[in-house]
């Protein structure tokens, strides 16, 4: 049984590092130290799971001016119909290791955007967000665009006919 930080059929390429390992669901940041001549935000351990990481590069690719959705069509149905998966993080897949991870974000771009420039700046958000509050170095973040949302056909047309 996949879980919910691990969406089926969705592959990342590893980077080729010895820092990298697949898939701990968290990972861990410092080393616990103890003693009377350590400070106190050295005395312990902070982890942090995969689901975090993947809420944080979710939310920071939909603040992106062009970007429609996350997740393919189909799965934006299916999680409509089936619970599961929370809707905040459709579309995102995360590896985890001691200090990196791999991003991979599925999204849905509007009309008459640049592709290249909204993938761009999603790359710079979701690293700069995920770096900044996790500690992790973003080895990549690998971008997927499984549709164009086209303006709303089913807005009425304007009051005034074009025939009298």
């Amino acid at each position: 049984m996949a879980s919910m930080a691990e969406p089926m059929g969705q592959t990342l390429r590893k980077p080729e590092t010895d820092e990298f390992r697949t898939p701990p669901q968290s990972t861990t940041l410092e080393p616990a130290k103890s003693g009377p001549g350590q400070t106190p935000a050295t005395r312990g351990r902070t982890t942090i799971a995969g689901g975090v990481v993947e809420k944080i590069a979710a939310l920071a690719a939909r603040e992106v001016p062009g970007v429609n959705a996350m997740g393919s069509g189909l799965a934006r149905t299916l999680g409509a119909i089936r619970p599961g998966r929370a809707p905040v993080t459709r579309g995102v897949k995360v590896e985890v290791g001691e200090r990196q991870t791999a991003i991979d974000l599925e999204i849905v771009v509007e009309y008459g955007v640049s592709i290249t420039e909204v993938a761009a700046e999603i790359r710079l958000n979701v690293i700069a967000a995920v770096e900044r509050m996790t500690e992790l170095e973003v080895v990549e973040v690998n971008i997927a665009v499984s549709d164009v949302h086209l303006p709303d056909e089913s807005e009425p047309e304007s009051a005034e006919s074009r025939l009298q």
